[in-house]
Order: C-alpha cells, then structure tokens, then sequence
C-alpha cells in the first residue's frame, strides 16, 4: 500500500436504529465489516454521473423501463438511439409484460451526451424510469496509456475509437 493510500481512521455517528438497518444490510450482502461497506458506499457516490466532469470519457448503461403502446413510442426511441449511435455500443430489450418493456442500452462517450441522452429519455411519455450509471475510462487518445495497445483480434482502427 502506497503512502497516498495510506488507511484514515474517522468516527461516524448515526441513530441506532440507522446503524441496525446498516449492520442487516451488511450481512445480507456478506461485508465483514463496517468499513469496506463504507468504502463501496463512497466509490459509488463518486461514480455518481453528477459527480463526473461533463467533458470526462465515461462508459456505462442507460436502463429504462417504458410502455411500447404510447403511440410512437419505440418510433422516437429508436430515432433518439440513432441519433446518439457515436456513443451507444449495443442494446438489449426485454419484454417485461404486455405493455411494459425494458431496455439497458451501453454506453460510452463524453459524460455531458450521456446525460443528456437520458434526459432525453426520460422525459418522454410512456417512459417509466430512465436511470445512467456511469465509470470513469482513459480518453480515445490513450496519452496516459505508458505501454503500446496490442491485441490479437481482427478488426480495424477506424470507427471505434481505438
């Protein structure tokens, strides 16, 4: 362990009915302690796409459930994902029931057209929930990247951003 990563010791003080539901949680999702939950809890508020630089590369999904009978619904879906198709790398549709649908599109691109992606989204009649979750990723150009980008599959360098 590096001195930056150096573990800070820090008190918290919560309601004892707080702490019992924390602590039945913990257990539910197997944590050994107090601290490593804390930890998970903190990494993902800082993935939070609020919390992410607009102009930043982030990769991650857009999930959202909708009713496909609105009229024109899945037409202006469709259209909007065409729109976006720089930055959306693959979808899957599920048909939840006979009205309602779910869609989990992948995304990847400039954190500031994600959002506004599923802003768009969101926003439309017959669409239920709409949620991004994002993670950070290098820029396209891989200057941070110290070694040379090697790899042994067929394809070409051209349209994906490799």
């Amino acid at each position: 362990m590096t001195e930056k990563d150096a573990l800070v010791r820090f008190g918290i003080s919560m309601p004892q009915s707080l702490i019992e539901q924390f602590d039945a949680l913990l257990a539910e999702q197997g944590y050994d302690n107090r601290s490593e939950a804390i930890r998970d809890l903190v990494r993902k508020a800082l993935l939070a796409p609020s919390q992410i630089h607009p102009e930043q590369m982030a990769a991650g999904t857009i999930v959202m459930v909708y009713d496909h009978h609105v009229s024109d619904l899945p037409i202006v879906l469709t259209e909007l994902q065409h729109e976006y198709h720089h930055e959306i790398n693959s979808t899957m549709h599920i048909h939840l029931n006979h009205h309602q649908c779910l869609e989990v599109i992948v995304v990847r691109g400039v954190v500031s057209r994600l959002r506004e992606l599923q802003q768009r989204i969101q926003v439309l009649k017959g669409v239920f929930y709409a949620e991004l979750s994002v993670t950070h990723m290098d820029s396209p150009d891989h200057s941070s990247r110290p070694h040379k980008h090697e790899h042994n599959h067929p394809h070409s360098h051209g349209e994906h951003g490799h």
